[in-house]
C-alpha cells in the first residue's frame, strides 16, 4: 500500500489517499476515477511527500511518564520473581533442561531460567 498526498488543480485543496501500487494511482487517474473532494474536479495530481519517519516527540505523547514508569516497575516484579523463584544455568541451559526432563523424573521438577542479556 502506498499512500500519496494528492493536490486538486482546480482549487488546490490537499488530501491524502491510499493506493495498492503507484501503477494502480495512474491506471484510476487515466480512468478519471479520481476527483477532488470539494469541486469534484478530476484535475488530481501526486504531490512530493517525505517518508513516514517515528518522530519521537510526537510519537511519545500518547504514551506517558507514568505508563513508563508502570510498565518498568512491573518488568522490575517479573524480574525479581523469576530470580528469586528459578535456578539460573547460565550457558548451560539446555544441558540443565534435558536432564531435568529425562533424569530426574522421581524427583520435584525445578525451574531454571537464562538470560541473553545478562
Amino acid at each position: 500500500m502506498i499512500k500519496y498526498k494528492l493536490t486538486c488543480k482546480n482549487c488546490s485543496n490537499v488530501f491524502d489517499s491510499w493506493f495498492a501500487s503507484s501503477k494502480e494511482f495512474e491506471k484510476l487517474k487515466r480512468l478519471k476515477y479520481l476527483n477532488c473532494q470539494n469541486c469534484k474536479s478530476t484535475n488530481i495530481e501526486k504531490s512530493l511527500m517525505s517518508p513516514n519517519l517515528l518522530n519521537t516527540k510526537k510519537d511519545t505523547k500518547f504514551i506517558t511518564n507514568k505508563k513508563i514508569k508502570k510498565i518498568k516497575n512491573k518488568i522490575k516484579e517479573y524480574q525479581q520473581f523469576i530470580k528469586k523463584n528459578f535456578h539460573y544455568v547460565g550457558d548451560n541451559f539446555t544441558y540443565e533442561a534435558r536432564s531435568i526432563h529425562y533424569n530426574n523424573k522421581n524427583e520435584k521438577k525445578r525451574h531454571i531460567w537464562k538470560c541473553n542479556a545478562r
